[in-house]
This record gives C-alpha cells, structure tokens and sequence, in this order.
C-alpha cells in the first residue's frame, strides 16, 4: 500500500494531537519500506510522518520508536550531541500496525566527499560517533534489540563470506584476503558497543559545523563499533578521515582497541559482498553486476597495495 500525502497528514493530526495541518509535502527520496511525508502545522513547526508499507516494516519501525524513546533522554541530557527523531505521536493503520510521527530535526545531508578537515565537521562527527559508542549498552537490550558479543559477531561476517564465496562471483584472493582477516582472532578483540548500523550521508544532518541529528535507527544493536566508522574511513577524504578518527579517539574513554581501523576498512570491503547477496536473494541482475564490477576494483586495488607493500619491505 502506497499511501498519498495527504493520507500521511491525516494521520499526522490523529496521532498528535492539536496538530494542524497546513501543508504536506512529500521529501525528496521518500524509500520503498516507508511512506513518508512532511508536514506543516500551522504554526509552520514541520513534522515527520512514517507508515509501513508491509509487516516487517511495521514490526522494525516498532522496535525503532522504543530504542527512540530511550535514546531521547540522552539526546536532552546532552549524552548525544545530536537529536533524534523521537516519536510524538502514534496513529493506528486499518491493516495493522502504526504510523509514527516526530518533530523534524533541522539540518542538510552530510556531504562527506567535501568534508574538510580539522575541527570543524570532521571534529563533531567523531565525537558524535564516540559518544554514541560511549552509551550503556542496556539501551539496546532494554528495546529488545540484538546484542552480539565479538566471537558471535566475527561468525556472523564469516557466514556472510561464506555465502558470498557459494555464489561464485568474488574474486578468489579477495576471497583469501577476507578469510584470512577472519581467522586473525587479536583482530576480533574488541568490546562491543551500541552501533547504529546504517549509517549514511542521507541519515547524518548537518547544521554549518556541527551534526544536528541522526535517523533511521531501524539497524541499531550492539557490535563492533568499527561498523559505524567504515563508511567514513572509505569515503571522506583522507585528511578529513584523519580528523573524524582523532576526535573519535579523543571523546572515547575506554578505548583500548589497537585493530578498529582495520576492521572498520574490512567492514567496508564486507559491504560490497552484502550488497552482492542482496542481489542474488532478490534476483536483481542489475545489482549483481554492479556488486560484481566493485569487488574486481577491490581486487585490484588490494593487490596492488599489497605489491607496494612488498617492494617497500624488500627495499
């Protein structure tokens, strides 16, 4: 069920109540789980509107609205330097399940390809990761949200290499390079955290040098805090990496984990091989091909970081 804007912002006015709505508009990459609008109220105060377009969506956007509402009061306590989309209101669908509605957190869409480096930006978003990964691990176990240790979670990305490798389309030595990476176990020691585990430019917002908000909580859990980073450390530029990682390390207080960069960059490698199994199960050719033309540029350029690597060792 798709359903139209001005749907969403009826709901919107029974799940908040006194809400008015003045204006309804639909946001720019609306998604295919959610239908999703923003609406207007009279007083020109913006709202946020969600209602599941099928089942599992509506049972994700549950557990999310209760991890919500714990992450709020560290959010207003100044434990997050950032807002979240808290639930204000919830209306209920005819075929089951809720919509949910929350205040719009202000703020444009990272662009992380432009990220400087130095103070600024970079600086927020580290310490806005860290203390994310600083908060009590509880929060997630309270909203009923999954909780692996590192031995579970190093088995968890060794089945997704497993799965990958049946497929026959990765590479062989990328292949070794992943296995290898896996059966390092003084990799795999680390204390798990509370992770997003979705991050992108589309759910971190900007205001001028500072990260206002965080969306999209769906995916949060408790694992490897090198997930929330790999996104970062594959895509900003490298001084701007640099920057995000020493303001990362600076805010953490317990960090005595020597290999979270390099996990955090294999996290990144990994991503190519979920994306490549998401074509498959969904049996979309396009998304394989294009999985597939990725992982033989990850191929090539590990290769030839491990030829310099090897001249360099032999000079």
């Amino acid at each position: 069920m798709v359903r139209s804007p001005l749907a969403l912002a009826a709901l919107a006015t029974v799940a908040v109540p006194g809400l008015d709505a003045f204006d309804v508009r639909r946001p720019p990459r609306p998604g295919t789980d959610y239908d999703t609008a923003v609406v207007i109220d009279s007083t020109r105060q913006r709202w946020v509107v969600r209602a599941p377009q099928h089942a599992a969506a509506g049972a994700a956007l549950e557990a999310e609205a209760v991890l919500l509402g714990l992450l709020g009061p560290e959010a207003t306590a100044g434990r997050l330097p950032f807002a979240v989309p808290v639930p204000a209101g919830f209306a209920h669908l005819p075929e089951g399940g809720r919509a949910t509605v929350h205040l719009e957190i202000p703020g444009q869409s990272l662009d992380i390809e432009h990220l400087q480096p130095g103070p600024g930006l970079a600086a927020s978003l580290g310490r806005a990761l860290a203390a994310l990964h600083e908060l009590p691990t509880s929060i997630v176990e309270n909203a009923g949200l999954p909780v692996y240790d590192a031995a579970a979670y190093r088995q968890r990305r060794q089945a997704e290499v497993d799965e990958a490798a049946r497929t026959g389309k990765v590479p062989p030595a990328l292949l070794r390079r992943w296995e290898s990476r896996l059966e390092d176990v003084a990799l795999w020691r680390f204390r798990p955290t509370v992770v997003h585990g979705d991050l992108s430019t589309e759910r971190v917002l900007v205001g001028g040098d500072t990260i206002t908000g965080i969306l999209h909580w769906g995916d949060a859990c408790v694992a490897d805090p090198a997930d929330d980073l790999a996104w970062l450390l594959v895509a900003a530029p490298t001084e701007a990496a640099d920057s995000i990682m020493e303001a990362y390390q600076l805010r953490r207080t317990e960090l005595l984990d020597p290999h979270l960069v390099d996990r955090a960059l294999l996290a990144g490698e990994l991503a190519l091989a979920r994306w490549l199994l998401y074509g498959v199960r969904t049996n979309e050719a396009e998304i394989i091909d294009d999985a597939v033309a990725m992982l033989v540029d990850l191929d090539d350029h590990t290769r030839a970081l491990d030829e310099a690597e090897a001249e360099r060792q032999m000079a």
